[in-house]
């Protein structure tokens, strides 16, 4: 044997051994889900309208909350029109003042070509799309970013921010299909060990949603199928309302469409889902919005009328969503589509939504007694 394979067995062997010890060392997820105390009725009820934004021309769409020290951000898309080239990720600031909550000016957060360089490889952006907040990682976001084609080529990026745009950048490799066709839209689920998953989902072809299990790194460790099956429609854009610690919801539009809101279920903590099938809600292939407030009520911001794009309502489900009534309607010209809730850490709740068929951005803050009041 000469010098040269000696070397290259060598290097094999310590390569095997490093791989066998990562593995080792590696702690495996825990599929625990971790649920936050169910929310305090206390106070008078509060209901403040905080945000209704029209850009003066082209498009705003598909709002995001993103929890800050000193209150949230909404994150919106801006363009000319959905998956044009000129594109950017736009916010604002909310903090609460005398009055009540107030809104900081607009401006752009994340740029194409900030984000183009701040990727590795480094790369063109050609559009971006729905972006939540990395949950794991404060400040962090998750982007739907296109550098060729539209959403069906799009990658879900793990945007670290400084500074106030994008310091390193890249795709989470969840496809062996070039990595393209998955995008994100609802909020992150937590786990009792301390990680997070990411709802995403994949819209070429054979469309699904995924659960997508990260480490504290932010390193994808696994992916689960959520909803797929034959005949269950094309299910995308899962809303996860975990139940308990093994059990959970997941909320689907069904891209088909069916004009019904589908959902699958996980009794393992999301190792695993039942095929998607209608809720009995009506639904015109437009996403949810959900939120556990205990006690087995789930808050729920759908388009529930098929034939109304323009109707979007706040309904409360009781029995783990067995029952639902309807607490408030919101009408407006045009489809108000893509909402968003979120809990802030005084049990205060923001609904954020887009109105006028992508022409604009509007959000609400109430407690949880004027839900109790409706």
């Amino acid at each position: 044997m000469g010098t040269a394979q000696a070397a290259i067995l060598v290097l094999a062997a310590i390569s095997l051994c490093l791989s066998l010890w990562a593995a080792r060392a590696d702690e495996p997820p825990q599929w625990r889900f971790a649920l936050p105390a169910p929310v305090a009725v206390t106070g008078q009820p509060m209901f403040q309208t905080v945000f209704d934004y029209t850009p003066e021309t082209g498009q705003a769409h598909s709002p995001a909350i993103r929890l800050t020290p000193e209150g949230f951000d909404l994150l919106w898309f801006e363009g000319s029109a959905e998956a044009q080239a000129d594109v950017d990720i736009h916010a604002a600031s909310f903090s609460r003042g005398p009055d009540g909550w107030q809104a900081g000016p607009s401006a752009p957060l994340l740029t194409r070509g900030d984000l183009g360089a701040a990727m590795t490889p480094s790369q063109i952006v050609v559009t971006l799309g729905n972006t939540i907040e990395n949950e794991a990682v404060p400040g962090a976001l998750y982007a739907t970013v296109a550098s060729v084609g539209g959403w069906a080529m799009a990658s879900v990026v793990d945007v670290r921010m400084a500074d106030g745009g994008p310091e390193q950048a890249h795709k989470l490799n969840l496809s062996p299909l070039l990595n393209r066709s998955n995008l994100v839209k609802s909020p992150m689920v937590a786990y009792d060990d301390g990680t997070h998953a990411l709802p995403a989902y994949f819209e070429m072809g054979a469309t699904y949603g995924l659960l997508v299990r990260l480490d504290r790194h932010g390193r994808v460790r696994d992916t689960r199928r959520i909803g797929a099956a034959p005949g269950a429609g094309k299910p995308i854009q899962p809303m996860i309302v975990p139940l308990d610690e093994t059990r959970a919801l997941a909320f689907l539009r069904d891209f088909d469409p069916s004009h019904q809101l589908l959902v699958s279920r996980t009794q393992d903590g999301g190792q695993s889902w039942s095929p998607a099938a209608p809720v009995g809600i009506e639904n015109p292939s437009s996403p949810v919005a959900a939120l556990n407030l205990g006690e087995g009520r789930i808050l729920m911001a759908i388009n529930d009328d098929a034939d109304r794009p323009q109707r979007l309502r706040l309904i409360l489900g009781t029995n783990e969503g067995a029952e639902w009534r309807r607490l408030r309607q919101f009408e407006g010209d045009g489809a108000l589509r893509y909402p968003m809730l979120r809990r802030l850490p005084g049990d205060e709740i923001v609904l954020t939504y887009s109105k006028g068929t992508k022409r604009g951005v509007v959000a609400h803050v109430f407690n949880p007694a004027w839900v109790a009041a409706q």
